[in-house]
């Protein structure tokens, strides 16, 4: 985010904290921090903020906006600060983290980073104070007062532990023009409309049951149908770039995951199970350390590799209530995952046949892909295993893989696995969204972790090195993306009911069933509607649920040779032999096309 842009949103979220104090004088201050097209703040309130409260804040914002207030930087001692701060009891905890642990960022406080801070800042504006490092507008008359709106109000846990006050949080959006403003808006109505969770319903893909637990999608036919097309897709490239299917179990004991480092780093994300006979397993989070046992099982040649284990599975995260969403962040993942084992001389040659897959496989939903390089943050090394040489040596591999299939790509220092640095793929959908999907991650640490090898062609035990490759990643959070992608519109050869076929009364029925029959021997999936319903009825319903093809199969239709298609979002019935529409479907499947 630039600079401006930035500092524009956060002189906003002073301005929105300075109005709630004052309709609320007595509001207890969180933080402000900016975020993606925005802004929020944390407040603990004696009542509910509502809907109808927001546009008394934003008058009340626009007001501050036009008196062209200044934000006014103070540095304060720890005795300043508390004194300053003494009516705001999360201010004071915030300051006493600055003091001791050089930082307030939760998630690092256990293993404190940085240096304690004497010096502590504070912006003033108006007669609004606010403990903050920066950076803002010089004045709120450079914040343009009609490009930004106060969105809507969530609960947040301060800190983001369920351990601690439930926060009200009131979000906002920001940009430097009203045009990019409206923009915006208008974008989120659309996606409103693309909402998978609702889509997934009217489409009868998937559901939630409250007896089975949030977190917990149940999948309907259509909704399998469709997770398995995909997953077949997924098969069907890896297997023809040599990979072999494995299969594992669900939970492990908690020795494989102290091995793999993952028990001492995720262990209150895990869902754990204690035996009768007092032994601790777990259900897997991942599936890396079960194929690193696959690999172990006996002691490979060098003439043996690369070994390829592919198997689409679920794993399991204990993810707290609050940040479930849908199919976006669920508690049972099910991963397309695959893992190659194989010498450091192979791995170029091993991510360029991932680098296909995945290019393939985007391409069929029309994704135009760019690239990330996630790496680790040389300044916290705590953060991850392994030694500062391992990654200089895995990095300088992932960027000569980039050039190599000359592409370009952003270095994120921060982003890597916490066992080995990613080539991530991001794809924009069809409303400008970017949403991180295939990632190719170098690993050289799990088989030092578990220290596994070949045996090389001087009869020497040779370390090698660890692929991980996900091509939708999440099945669940994949399908979220694509439902709001296509709105539900699936093309053809995705389609849970690629045609429709609706009588307009019972004496059509046969016909109609005859027909479906004939398709679906052909390859193509059939819903034959009852006549039992009006046409009308069953035609609304084929049009809510997509289908790429309708046939309505009437008197007329009956004694015609050829066939009335309609096609979904065209208004003119094309007339065509049932024999060309046949072969135009599975040629269309076979080729998945777009439309």
């Amino acid at each position: 985010m630039p600079d401006q842009l930035h500092n524009l949103r956060h002189s906003l979220a002073h301005l929105l904290a300075a109005s709630v104090l004052e309709i609320m004088p007595e509001a207890k201050l969180g933080v402000g921090p900016t975020i993606e097209h925005g802004f929020y703040y944390d407040f603990l309130l004696a009542r509910p903020l509502t809907p109808q409260d927001l546009p008394k804040l934003e008058k009340l914002m626009r007001k501050r906006i036009g008196q062209n207030l200044g934000f006014e930087r103070e540095e304060l001692t720890e005795v300043q600060a508390k004194e300053k701060f003494a009516k705001q009891p999360f201010k004071l905890e915030l300051i006493h983290d600055l003091v001791t642990k050089g930082t307030t960022v939760f998630d690092e406080l256990e293993q404190p980073i940085g240096k304690p801070s004497a010096t502590i800042t504070a912006y003033t504006t108006g007669t609004f104070v606010d403990l903050c490092r920066g950076g803002h507008v010089e004045s709120t008359k450079e914040i343009p007062a009609d490009a930004f709106k106060l969105t809507h109000i969530a609960g947040a846990y301060w800190r983001g532990s369920e351990k601690n006050a439930m926060l009200q949080r009131v979000y906002g959006v920001a940009f430097q023009t009203k045009a990019e403003l409206d923009a915006h808006l208008k974008m989120q109505e659309e996606a409103k409309k693309r909402d998978h969770r609702k889509l997934g319903q009217d489409l009868d893909l998937f559901t939630f049951s409250d007896l089975v637990g949030s977190g917990l999608p149940l999948w309907t036919p259509k909704g399998t149908l469709l997770r398995d097309t995909l997953d077949s897709f997924v098969w069907e490239l890896r297997q023809k770039a040599g990979y072999e299917r494995v299969d594992i179990p669900h939970i492990s004991k908690k020795d494989l995951f102290e091995t793999s480092g993952h028990w001492a780093k995720f262990q209150d994300e895990l869902f754990k199970i204690t035996t009768r006979e007092g032994h601790v397993f777990a259900m897997k989070p991942m599936n890396c350390p079960h194929h690193t046992q696959l690999y172990a099982r006996k002691q490979f040649s060098y003439r043996e590799l690369p070994q390829r284990y592919a198997s689409t599975t679920k794993v399991y995260r204990d993810e707290q209530t609050g940040e479930l969403s849908g199919l976006s962040r669920v508690r049972s993942i099910t991963q397309d995952d695959a893992h190659v084992f194989c010498r450091e001389s192979q791995v170029e040659v091993e991510a360029k046949k991932i680098w296909g897959i995945v290019s393939t496989f985007y391409r069929a939903a029309g994704f135009k892909l760019d690239v990330r390089l996630s790496f680790h943050d040389p300044k916290h090394p705590e953060k991850y295993l392994g030694k500062p040489e391992s990654w200089k040596k895995a990095e300088d591999t992932l960027r000569k893989i980039v050039r190599a299939q000359k592409a370009t790509a952003v270095e994120a220092f921060g982003e890597a696995a916490f066992y080995g640095p990613k080539i991530d793929f991001m794809a924009k959908d069809s409303l400008g969204r970017e949403w991180q999907v295939a990632t190719i991650q170098l690993d050289m640490n799990l088989p030092e972790r578990f220290d596994l090898a070949c045996i090389n062609e001087k009869g020497e035990r040779e370390r090698i090195v660890m692929i991980h490759a996900a091509i939708m990643g999440s099945i669940e959070r994949y399908l979220a993306i694509l439902i709001e992608h296509f709105a539900g519109a699936f093309p053809l050869w995705l389609a849970p009911v690629q045609v429709a076929i609706i009588p307009v009364s019972t004496k059509h029925q046969k016909t109609c069933e005859k027909l479906g029959k004939e398709l679906r021997e052909s390859g193509v999936r059939v819903d034959v509607f009852s006549a039992d319903q009006s046409v009308g009825k069953s035609i609304r319903i084929a049009e809510k649920q997509k289908s790429p093809y309708m046939l309505v199969i009437g008197d007329k239709e009956m004694k015609s040779p050829k066939l009335h298609v309609r096609e979904r979002g065209k208004v003119k019935l094309r007339v065509v032999a049932k024999k060309t529409f046949i072969a135009e479907l599975l040629k269309k499947i076979q080729t998945k096309a777009k439309r």
